[in-house]
């Protein structure tokens, strides 16, 4: 019994590397499920292209935060407006705010005050009056206020609270020329200290963040040219990363968009073309493809007739994954493959189920 298991693993072994084309017949078909797409067609994706995201360059975003806690009181702009350095974007009232006034109005004044005295122990130190004891005790007194009055200020200066007056309004200004991409309060929303109000971006240039096998981008430098597949919309390779995806195996490159990166948009998902890098490539839905006997393969209709449809069990190469669907290289545009009722002819090809 062992020798006749043995003989019967090696007989569906030799199945799948030597078996000729499976023949369905139509009931089989309708059976099975099987559905077929045609290689390079719209539906199964261009040949030649590498999945990426567009993506805003990070010194090219700035965020609008609530320096100090208080309520939104005004809200001056939305999300897709255009905006300039310095506008007043956003207003809080905040009682922080008052406070950081007010403790800096106090040493403002504190170390006026003992300015004064300082220069009045001089002259009394000059003429004899005083110890030098008490003019470096008040020299000392002076400094300590001097340097307590310049930190108030700094400190107004990072919470964006205008020095001098007591009252009004906080305003949030712009820290770029650009476009409003997220709004992230709402008006008379209470928000903590650091809390975002806005996230504006300058949208030119823009960067393209693709995914490529590891093999595809050892044979690539920055400076390559690219641009998006089907238009004119491109610029050059800018990156090639060092860490490779454990998931897809693929390597992260970054391109910069330098002519029409005004009709693209951040987040946008697209398919980019690199120099050197298209070729006999497909895209297909992931469930196309089988594993057996270390091989991946795709089961390609090789003839028509009325005795049936031909399938050819036809080795590929991954060029790379994203999602739901690969890129191939072993297939050619025009061949049918079947998409739907996979598992059954992976069950033929290799004898599961026969007696």
């Amino acid at each position: 019994m062992p020798h006749l298991l043995l003989l019967a693993g090696l007989l569906a072994a030799s199945l799948s590397a030597t078996a000729e084309p499976l023949l369905l017949q139509a009931a089989q078909i309708k059976a099975l499920g099987i559905e077929t797409t045609v290689a390079g067609s719209p539906q199964a994706g261009r040949a030649g292209t590498l999945p990426g995201r567009v993506v805003v360059p990070t010194e090219q975003m700035r965020i609008v935060a609530a320096p100090v806690g208080g309520m939104v009181e005004m809200l001056a702009v939305a999300p897709g407006a255009t905006v300039k350095r310095g506008q007043v974007v956003a207003q809080l009232a905040s009682p922080q705010a008052l406070e950081l006034q007010r403790d800096a109005l106090q040493s403002s004044s504190q170390a006026a005050l003992l300015q004064q005295n300082l220069k009045r122990d001089e002259i009394l130190f000059a003429e004899g009056i005083i110890a030098e004891a008490r003019l470096q005790a008040t020299r000392s007194a002076a400094a300590q206020a001097t340097a307590l009055a310049s930190e108030r200020r700094q400190g107004l200066a990072m919470a964006g609270v205008a020095p001098g007056k007591l009252g009004g309004p906080l305003a949030l200004t712009a820290g770029i020329d650009g476009i409003v991409l997220e709004q992230h309060a709402q008006l008379g929303q209470r928000v903590e200290a650091a809390a975002p109000i806005y996230r504006i971006a300058k949208l030119s240039p823009l960067w393209l963040e693709i995914q490529a096998p590891l093999a595809t981008a050892a044979s690539l430098k920055p400076g390559a040219p690219v641009k998006l597949a089907g238009s004119e919309i491109g610029g050059k390779l800018i990156a090639i990363g060092r860490a490779v995806d454990s998931a897809s195996q693929t390597v992260l490159l970054r391109a910069e968009v330098s002519h029409g990166a005004e009709q693209l948009t951040p987040g946008q998902v697209i398919e980019v073309e690199i120099a050197g890098t298209s070729g006999p490539q497909i895209s297909l839905p992931a469930s196309t493809l089988i594993r057996d006997q270390g091989k991946t393969l795709a089961f390609v209709q090789v003839s028509a007739s009325d005795k049936g449809l031909a399938f050819e069990a036809r080795p590929v190469r991954v060029v790379s994954q994203g999602g739901d669907s690969v890129v191939v290289d072993g297939l050619k545009a025009g061949d049918k493959v079947a998409v739907k009722g996979v598992s059954g002819l992976k069950a033929m090809l290799t004898g599961v189920g026969k007696e």
